[in-house]
């Protein structure tokens, strides 16, 4: 009984050493870790792609590019003396380096086009730009499994249940995105 015990307390010890080194060492790492809030995109309604139904979402407030140029950008200013000191008036009283915000960090990205697509046993979101696409989300509807696939220049969401296999295919080597869908069974 003492043996059994004896073992009993040195496990405990053994993991709870092993548990407060693993959360001294994750707890470190996450302190540092900065975490960017999730954009909100909006998708087309099931409604919107149907004949007749409005051509999509209309906008409730007011586009958030429609600042003057001069707010959105500063104007550009004369080549700078070179002999001058490098530090900006704004620059010299700041300590850390400023961050873009998340809306600067967008428009500079080339424009996208958000597309939905309903299926045969799901739904699939895509982004879709000039020379790619990138798969936003890929949900499959109840009793339907999901599989996906990629490579460098395709991708592939299948939704499958029993004999019935529904897919989308998006390749685009070299070219714009080309998106198929097919059904394959009963």
């Amino acid at each position: 009984m003492r043996s059994g015990l004896v073992q009993l307390g040195a496990w405990t010890a053994a993991t709870g050493a092993a548990v407060a080194l693993s959360w001294l060492g994750v707890h470190a790492v996450l302190v540092d870790t900065v975490f960017e809030q999730p954009v909100a995109v909006q998708l087309p309604s099931v409604a919107s792609s149907k004949p007749g139904g409005p051509a999509g979402p209309t906008p409730s407030g007011p586009p958030p590019s429609s600042a003057p140029p001069s707010a959105a950008a500063p104007s550009p200013s004369p080549d700078p003396d070179p002999s001058a000191g490098a530090t900006t008036p704004a620059a010299a009283g700041s300590s850390a380096p400023a961050r873009p915000s998340a809306t600067a960090r967008r428009s500079s990205s080339p424009p996208s086009t958000l597309h939905s697509y309903p299926m045969l046993g799901g739904r699939v979101a895509l982004d879709v730009r000039a020379t790619e696409a990138r798969l936003v989300s890929a949900v499959p509807e109840a009793g339907w499994s999901m599989q996906v696939w990629h490579g460098d220049q395709w991708l592939q969401v299948n939704f499958s249940k029993d004999d019935r296999v529904s897919t989308l295919m998006v390749s685009w080597n070299g070219t714009a995105p080309n998106v198929q869908t097919f059904v394959v069974g009963n």
